[in-house]
């Protein structure tokens, strides 16, 4: 038969350890909570400490219809905006790691991957680069995200940008400096994409990009699985945009310094990057 032993002290000494055991508890607790404060304050004099451009990056983490995103908004007016697929040896860029991490002088303070690619790395839609065309626009039907009509276009014309369809971006006789073609289209003229489906099942990590009133860019990347109704609304909804464009998903991927980040999830095709424009 098992018998219960009780261990240690009975009668008053009993007391007395636990009451020793309560006071150590608090002290721990005290102890704690110095700790935190300690560590919180360190954190505040690290964060003031750090370089303004460290500070003023132009990503930030964004919730939205609980989930988590991060935007980063770029002012045409005072960046250069760039698109990379190949370099000069006509090697793809492929990722972060081997683009300029100067312009003129100026620090990469952005990146992330622009419109769908084949498996060679290649656009599979329009590509300019400083006013070189380096891939027509495409009009074929065919399967996938990218031929979800309509599609569109992200552009730039001197210090403006733009989101348009296709079909409009064609219609306007648009001469860009900068071009990338994807799709689906997110937003059109304020309405959701009309093959978005609020409840699907359809979920992965996305990036996108539109043009607020304001003329400034905010491109936009999901930190977990979303649906295209729920991403299109951050861009309708959250920021603003009445034209927003898909740029791809699952391997999207960004490059901010001023986070700490820099994402490696596979190779990529076409690369929109920004440097401060030097006064």
């Amino acid at each position: 038969m098992l018998t219960r032993r009780r261990i240690g002290p009975r009668g008053p000494c009993r007391g007395m350890q636990s009451m020793y055991v309560q006071l150590s508890r608090d002290g721990a607790g005290m102890m704690l909570r110095r700790i935190a404060a300690i560590v919180a304050i360190w954190v505040g004099l690290v964060i003031i400490s750090m370089p303004a451009s460290a500070q003023d990056g132009p990503c930030a983490a964004r919730l939205f219809d609980d989930a988590r995103f991060t935007v980063c908004t770029i002012d045409p007016a005072t960046h250069d905006i760039v698109l990379y697929t190949s370099d000069a040896q006509g090697r793809a860029y492929a990722g972060f790691s081997r683009l300029p991490q100067e312009r003129e002088g100026a620090p990469l303070v952005f990146a992330m991957n622009a419109g769908m690619y084949h498996a060679d790395l290649s656009p599979v839609g329009l590509h300019v680069e400083e006013g070189e065309q380096i891939k027509a626009i495409n009009t074929r039907p065919g399967p996938g995200n990218f031929h979800m009509l309509p599609n569109g276009v992200f552009y730039m014309t001197g210090d403006t940008a733009g989101v348009a369809t296709t079909e409009h971006f064609l219609a306007r006789g648009i001469a860009p400096d900068l071009a990338t073609q994807s799709g689906p289209m997110l937003v059109i003229d304020g309405a959701l994409h009309p093959r978005f489906i609020r409840d699907s099942t359809s979920l992965r990590r996305r990036n996108g990009v539109c043009v607020g009133d304001s003329g400034a860019i905010s491109f936009a990347i999901s930190e977990q699985p979303v649906n295209f109704h729920h991403f299109a609304r951050l861009f309708r909804d959250g920021l603003g945009c009445r034209n927003a464009l898909y740029l791809d998903g699952t391997m999207s991927s960004l490059h901010a310094p001023a986070l700490g980040r820099s994402d490696a999830i596979r190779p990529m095709g076409p690369i929109i990057a920004a440097y401060p424009r030097q006064r």
